[in-house]
C-alpha cells in the first residue's frame, strides 16, 4: 500500500471511500472484506505497520467518553496524562512526560492556533465532541510538523471540512447528553449533504457545566464552564482529488479552581475565528503519486478577569492575543524499484508565521512577539522484502523570533535593580532525522526499532517573559538567551493487531541536550518586579536549561475470552509509566506515576458495555518545590447501544444512547503532572447519559 494512507478498516463504520490519513504511518491494505467490516466496537485498534505508535480514538469511544477537553479524552490512554489546570476546561494532553511546547495540538492536519501551549491554563478551542477519530502518535512520525512536536501530536480528524462524496441530499444529526458530577449539559446539531459534487458540513455544539462535585459532596468552586462553537465548510469534488475550506469560530468562558482563583472568581473568556483549508490530487500519469497540501489561519484573544468586589464587576488583569497563519504542501512519490526493493518518497515544505503578546499588567507578561518558520522534509520508505521495511527522514527548519526581553539582576531580587528592556532577534535552524525498521514476525507479530535526532528551538515565552501570570500564579522570567533542545530517542515496539489477542507495546529512551524547562526560584512576587522577594502573591520561575533523559514503557492489550452466542467476552490490560532525572540525578518536575489497569468488556451487535480500573500508584520521585501525591483507584462503567431504524415517523436512520459511570468509588484523585494539585481535586463520582440520532 502507498506511504501514509490507512485502509477503511481504520475508520469504524465509515462509509466505502479511501481514506487519507493526516499522519505519515504506514499500514498493509486490508483485504477488501473487512474492509467493509471496520474494527468491532470497543475493538482496540492497533497500526501495527506504524513506525510510530499511534493511540487512536474512534468515533464510539469519544461519545461515550464524553470528556469536554481533548485533555480529558485521552487522560487514562497508556502514555498519555493531561495538565488538569482547571479540569474539563484547560486540561491539555501530556504525553510521555512532555506538554507544552513539545506536545502539538491540530485538527484535521493543521495546528489549532490558540494558546494552550503558552499558559497551563488556557484551553485548546478544539471541540471533542465533533471529533470523528482523535490521532495521538509519538515518535519518527512527528517530524512531518516541526520540532515542536518532538514529545508527539495530537490530531483531531473530523468532517469540518468534508472528505466524503456521499449520497445526494441532506442529512442532519443530533447528540444530547446530561452528566450528574457538574450538571452538565452537552447538545450539536450537524447538517451533512451533498448536490452534485459540492459536499457541505455545518455544525454548532453548546456545553455549560456548573462547579463540579468532588469526593465526599463537596464542590470544586469556580470549575464551571460556558462553551458555543460552530462551523460551516465545503468541498468540491473532482477527477482525482478534492479541495474543501471550512470557517469555525469559538467562544468559551471558565473559571480557574484554586484557593485564590475561586476567591477572585478569575476566569477565562477565549474567543477564535479560524479558516482551514485542505486538499489533494492524484495524476494519472507521472512521477507524483499524491500531492497534498494544508492551510489555516486565525485570530484568537483571550481576557484574564477577576472580579472587583468595591465595584461589583469583571476587571481584566491580562489579555492574550495570537495571529497565526501556516501552510504545507507535500509529494507522494510513486514508488520506484530499486536493487533493494520498492522505494516510496514523500517530500514536504511548510510555512508558518505568528504574532502572539500577553499585555495589560505592567510589566506585560511578554510584549507582541513574532515567530517565523520555514522547513522542508523528506520521508523515505523501503520494502526490502514482503516482510521487513525501512524508513528515513529528516528535516531542516529555519526559526526567526524578535520580541522584548527583560533584563533581570542576577539574584532576582527586585530590591538589587529595575528590568532593563531589551529587543532581540534570534535565529536557529533545528535539524532532525530519524530512521526505523519495521519486521513481520511470527503468530501475527510486528516488530519496530527506531532512532531519532530532533532539535527544537525555544518559544516566545521562553526567552521574552517577564512579568505575572494571575491564572496558574507565577511571575514568570524568560531567558533571551536560551539555546536550542537536543533530543536523541531510541525506542523499541511490538504491535498484533489480527485475531483475538491485540497488543500494542513500546519502550524508549530520550536524551536531552538543554532541556528547557520553567524553575521555581524560591522568591514571592506581587505585581510588579520591584516585589520580588517581599511579595506573597505570585511564585517567582525562570526558564532554564539542563541535560536530561527520560525512559519509559506504555503496553495496551486486550484478549477476546470467548464467544457466547452472538457476542464476544474479552479482559483487557495497560500499564504505562515514565522516569525523568537531570543530569545530577534530580528529578524532572511534574513526572506522572506509574500506572496498571484492566477490565471486562462485552460486545454483541450494537450493545457493547465495560467495566475498567485504572491504579496510578503514589508519586514521590519529586523535584525541589514539588510536594508528593498519593495513589488512587479509578472505576469507570460504561454501557451503549446502537441500531439502525429502517422506517419510522421522525425519520430517524440511526440512535445510539448510553450510560457511563465515571470515579464510582468517588475516590480522591489529584493529578501529580497539574500546578494546581495541591489545591484542586479532580472530579468525583458521576453519571453521564447521552443519546445521539442521525436522520
Amino acid at each position: 500500500m502507498p506511504f501514509g494512507l490507512v485502509p477503511l478498516a481504520l475508520v469504524a463504520g465509515g462509509p466505502a471511500r479511501a481514506e487519507v490519513t493526516e499522519l505519515p504511518v504506514i499500514v498493509v491494505e486490508a483485504p477488501r472484506e473487512e474492509r467493509r467490516r471496520g474494527p468491532s466496537e470497543g475493538e482496540l485498534l492497533v497500526l501495527d505497520r506504524s513506525f510510530a505508535p499511534v493511540t487512536v480514538v474512534q468515533g464510539g469511544e469519544i461519545s461515550r467518553n464524553g470528556g469536554r477537553t481533548i485533555g480529558d479524552l485521552l487522560s487514562n490512554m497508556p502514555g498519555i496524562t493531561a495538565s488538569g489546570f482547571a479540569p474539563g476546561s484547560a486540561s491539555r494532553p501530556i504525553i510521555r512526560g512532555l506538554d507544552a511546547f513539545r506536545v502539538r495540538m491540530q485538527e484535521n492536519g493543521i495546528g489549532t492556533q490558540d494558546v494552550s501551549d503558552l499558559g497551563e491554563d488556557h484551553g485548546v478551542t478544539v471541540d471533542p465532541s465533533s471529533a470523528q477519530r482523535v490521532d495521538v502518535v509519538r515518535g519518527p512520525a512527528v517530524l512531518r510538523y516541526g520540532s515542536q512536536a518532538i514529545g508527539g501530536v495530537v490530531n483531531v480528524s473530523n468532517e469540518r471540512i468534508p472528505t466524503v462524496l456521499g449520497p445526494e441530499g441532506v442529512f442532519p444529526a443530533l447528540r444530547t447528553a446530561l452528566s450528574s458530577v457538574d450538571r452538565g449539559i452537552d447538545t450539536g446539531i450537524s447538517i451533512g449533504g451533498r448536490k452534485g459534487n459540492v459536499a457541505f458540513h455545518g455544525e454548532f455544539n453548546r456545553r455549560t457545566a456548573e462547579d463540579y462535585t468532588t469526593p465526599g459532596g463537596g464542590r470544586q468552586a469556580n470549575s464551571y464552564l460556558r462553551s458555543v462553537n460552530g462551523s460551516v465548510g465545503a468541498t468540491i469534488f473532482f477527477d482525482g482529488g478534492y479541495w474543501g475550506a471550512a470557517i469555525a469560530h469559538t467562544n468559551a468562558t471558565y473559571g480557574i479552581p484554586g484557593r485564590a482563583s475561586a476567591a477572585e472568581r478569575a476566569r477565562i473568556a477565549l474567543q477564535q475565528t479560524r479558516f482551514t483549508s485542505k486538499g489533494e490530487y492524484r495524476p494519472e500519469s507521472g512521477p507524483v503519486d499524491i500531492l497534498r497540501f494544508w492551510f489555516g489561519a486565525s485570530i484568537y484573544a483571550h481576557d484574564e478577569d477577576s472580579f472587583l468586589a468595591d465595584v461589583n464587576r469583571f476587571a481584566t488583569a491580562l489579555t492574550f492575543r495570537n495571529r497565526e497563519a501556516e501552510t504545507r504542501v507535500e509529494a507522494q512519490m510513486r514508488p520506484l524499484e530499486t536493487p533493494l526493493g520498492a522505494l516510496t518518497i514523500t517530500t514536504g515544505v511548510s510555512a508558518n508565521y505568528q504574532l502572539a503578546g500577553a499585555t495589560g499588567t505592567s510589566p506585560p507578561l511578554f510584549e507582541p512577539a513574532t515567530t517565523q518558520t520555514a522547513a522542508g522534509y523528506v520521508f523515505g520508505d523501503l520494502q526490502i522484502t514482503p516482510s521487513t521495511r525501512l524508513q528515513a527522514s529528516t528535516r531542516v527548519e529555519y526559526t526567526a523570533l524578535r520580541g522584548v526581553a527583560g533584563i533581570f539582576p542576577g539574584d532576582y531580587l527586585g530590591t538589587s535593580g529595575a528590568i532593563v528592556d531589551r529587543p532581540v532577534a534570534r535565529s536557529f535552524m533545528p535539524f532532525s532525522a530519524s530512521i526505523g525498521m519495521l519486521q513481520d514476525l511470527p503468530w501475527n507479530f510486528v516488530g519496530s526499532l527506531t532512532a531519532q535526532f530532533v532539535e527544537r528551538a525555544p518559544r516566545v515565552p521562553e526567552l521574552f517573559s517577564k512579568g505575572a501570570h494571575a491564572a496558574p500564579g507565577t511571575f514568570d522570567i524568560g531567558n533571551p538567551d536560551l539555546n536550542k533542545e537536543q533530543a536523541r530517542t531510541f525506542e523499541i515496539g511490538l504491535r498484533r493487531s489480527a485475531g483475538p489477542l491485540r497488543l500494542d507495546f513500546s519502550a524508549y529512551y530520550t536524551s536531552f541536550n538543554g532541556f528547557i524547562f520553567k524553575a521555581p526560584t524560591g522568591l514571592y512576587c506581587d505585581d510588579t518586579f520591584a516585589s520580588c522577594g517581599s511579595g506573597t502573591a505570585y511564585r517567582q520561575t525562570i526558564f532554564r536549561q539542563r541535560d536530561a533523559t527520560f525512559y519509559g514503557t506504555e503496553i495496551r492489550l486486550q484478549y477476546d475470552l470467548a464467544t457466547i452466542g452472538t457476542g464476544t467476552l474479552g479482559v483487557e490490560a495497560q500499564y504505562d509509566f515514565v522516569r525523568a532525572r537531570f543530569s545530577d540525578d534530580s528529578n524532572v518536575p511534574r513526572i506522572p506515576p506509574h500506572r496498571l489497569g484492566g477490565g471486562l468488556f462485552w460486545r454483541d451487535g450494537g450493545l457493547f458495555a465495560r467495566v475498567s480500573l485504572l491504579h496510578a500508584f503514589a508519586q514521590r520521585e519529586i523535584s525541589a518545590n514539588e510536594t508528593p501525591t498519593p495513589g488512587y483507584d479509578l472505576l469507570n462503567a460504561e454501557l451503549s447501544y446502537t441500531t439502525r431504524i429502517s422506517t419510522n415517523t421522525f425519520g430517524v436512520t440511526e440512535l445510539t444512547a448510553g450510560l457511563v459511570g465515571t470515579n464510582l468509588l468517588d475516590a480522591e484523585i489529584r493529578n501529580h503532572v497539574s500546578f494546581k494539585k495541591d489545591e484542586v481535586v479532580q472530579p468525583g463520582r458521576g453519571v453521564r447519559a447521552f443519546l445521539n440520532l442521525r436522520f
